[in-house]
């Protein structure tokens, strides 16, 4: 499926649009690791959990959970805050 890449980790994909497959959240950000190392260490915390600035959203609509299943053909959006003072 296609996946879009927020601009702040485009250094570990090179671009804004890659594919992964993946039944689950879980599972394609594990395949999209396996393209372009680091970059669910980015995303999810060494207890295995979303990190609170990264959303993700699967046709429209926003994952909270790994597991949560994904079908073939979706496109997966990542979006990460900025924050700061």
């Amino acid at each position: 499926m296609k996946v879009l890449i927020p601009s702040a980790l485009r250094s570990y994909a090179e671009r804004g649009e890659v594919d992964a497959d993946g039944d689950t959240l879980a599972a394609l950000l594990i395949d999209l690791d396996r393209s372009y190392p680091g970059i669910r260490f980015r995303m999810i915390d060494e207890q295995g959990q979303i990190r609170p600035h990264i959303r993700f959203f699967f046709d429209g609509t926003q994952l909270r959970e790994l597991s949560q299943p994904l079908r073939a053909g979706g496109e997966l959006i990542i979006v990460q805050a900025l924050s700061g003072g």
